[in-house]
């Protein structure tokens, strides 16, 4: 990638929904941008999907003023964007800095990353994405009122060959983006439902995994549309189809990148510091839950039935948990954190996973026992039940002395703000009233 055939670059920054907001700048002001910095309205984080404002306070309330605040540009995340022609195809990361690095998604996950450092703690995260892909278009899901809306497949077909090669340009597209976009995917799959698939990202560094995680939401997308299909993530877009989730997997390293939760002499290979980082997930995820469930819709997602947790339950390779124990060796035993929606944000729920467990190694949390067998019998689960709706999860958040010390006051205040706004945005509505806000872009 060589700057100087560069004519324009693509600067952007990740808002709170996940989503790519930025501008093409000519690339001969690119140098006295990534030394000085770009401006941006911090007003891009309280967008809803369809550009709603919700209340941020200081920010969108009767006290903002819409001011640019200066963005910092990360010179190692260029990537170029597929489909563009070569000398416009650049793409820089970019975060908010100054007051409103507070609540800027990317800013937030590097803090987090910053504290796990002082901790002589490194995580490494990998990611599966779940999605559903449509043969729907903008134009024909506003002419059927987002409604009746028709899959690429007609069937469930968790992992069928059949679908997966009759498919296969979309396969294709897929792979081929991932290259100039520097993502390294892993797996790609059908999963259970008509058009339903999953892809997952490596392992890798965590800020450099969940860049990558918030590139494939976005492009994904992209690629859809330039076929002339959708991609949805939203959690649960239909009562009849099953909920769609982002699983992420952690493991620690230390500095000398050896793996902090592998013990070859402790029961189930777990170390005490892998049993205290599940202890806090156990503990402190509850607090932390609305960064794991952040919409109306998402809230959907945990009706019974379905195939999401129902409390904050852990075991040894159970799926029916929470929290999954995987692994089988010192480079592969980690945790897969099932609680997050298909519409998170990845740098968000990344943070949250990362600081519930640490907070847990500062306090040397014992988790609870193993849930064995199914863990959606109530009589087999060992752990505190998940909050039951959106708002208990704002005021857990609200009240949280973890997420205050972790996250801060301001992000506290702000993302509780905005999630307030849209639950009350939506008090009465129906699921058509979530798909307009949410189905192409949530």
């Amino acid at each position: 990638m060589n700057s100087n055939a560069d004519r324009f670059v693509t600067i952007a920054v990740v808002d709170t929904n996940g989503l790519l907001r930025g501008q093409k700048v000519a690339a001969a002001e690119l140098p006295g941008i990534l030394e000085g910095g770009m401006g941006m309205s911090p007003a891009q984080l309280a967008l809803d999907p369809t550009d709603v404002f919700l209340k941020m306070p200081g920010v969108t309330d009767g006290t903002g003023d819409f001011h640019d605040s200066l963005l910092r540009v990360d010179p190692e995340s260029r990537r170029d964007i597929p489909w563009e022609v070569k000398a416009d195809q650049a793409l820089y990361l970019a975060e908010f800095t100054g007051e409103a690095a507070a609540f800027c998604p990317r800013s937030v996950l590097r803090r987090i990353l910053a504290r796990a450092a002082r901790m002589d703690v490194f995580p490494k995260l990998g990611y599966e994405l779940e999605f559903t892909l449509f043969d729907e278009t903008s134009t024909t899901l506003a002419q059927k009122g987002y409604d009746n809306l028709r899959t690429a497949t007609a069937h469930a077909s968790h992992d069928l060959v059949i679908y997966q090669a009759a498919q296969s340009e979309f396969y294709n597209g897929v792979a081929d983006m991932c290259g100039p976009l520097r993502i390294r995917l892993a797996k790609m799959h059908e999963e259970i439902g008509g058009g339903f698939m999953e892809a997952c990202i490596a392992a890798d560094a965590a800020l450099v995994a969940a860049d990558q995680a918030v590139l494939l939401k976005n492009f994904l997308r992209v690629l859809a549309i330039r076929r002339g299909q959708t991609i949805s993530f939203m959690p649960r877009w239909s009562e009849s189809a099953d909920s769609q989730s982002t699983h992420i997997h952690v493991s620690l390293l230390n500095k000398s990148e050896q793996a902090c939760f592998w013990d070859e002499h402790a029961s189930e290979k777990m170390s005490q510091r892998f049993r205290h980082f599940m202890g806090g997930l156990q503990t402190f995820l509850p607090d932390l839950m609305l960064m794991f469930a952040p919409t109306v819709n998402s809230w959907r997602r945990f009706a019974k039935g379905t195939f999401a947790p129902p409390a904050f339950t852990w075991g040894v390779e159970n799926r029916t948990t929470c929290l999954r124990v995987v692994g089988r060796g010192p480079g592969s035993l980690r945790v897969e954190n099932r609680l997050p929606c298909a519409d998170a944000n990845p740098y968000l729920t990344a943070a949250a996973t990362i600081a519930a467990g640490l907070a847990g190694i500062e306090a040397e949390i014992e988790p609870t026992q193993p849930t064995l067998g199914n863990g959606y019998s109530a009589n087999a689960r060992h752990g505190r039940a998940l909050q039951p709706n959106m708002k208990a999860a704002i005021d857990a958040l609200r009240d949280s002395a973890c997420a205050n010390d972790w996250f801060g006051a301001r992000f506290v205040e702000t993302y509780g703000a905005t999630r307030a706004a849209q639950l009350e945005q939506f008090e009465g509505k129906s699921l058509i009233d979530e798909r307009r806000r949410f189905f192409e872009l949530g």
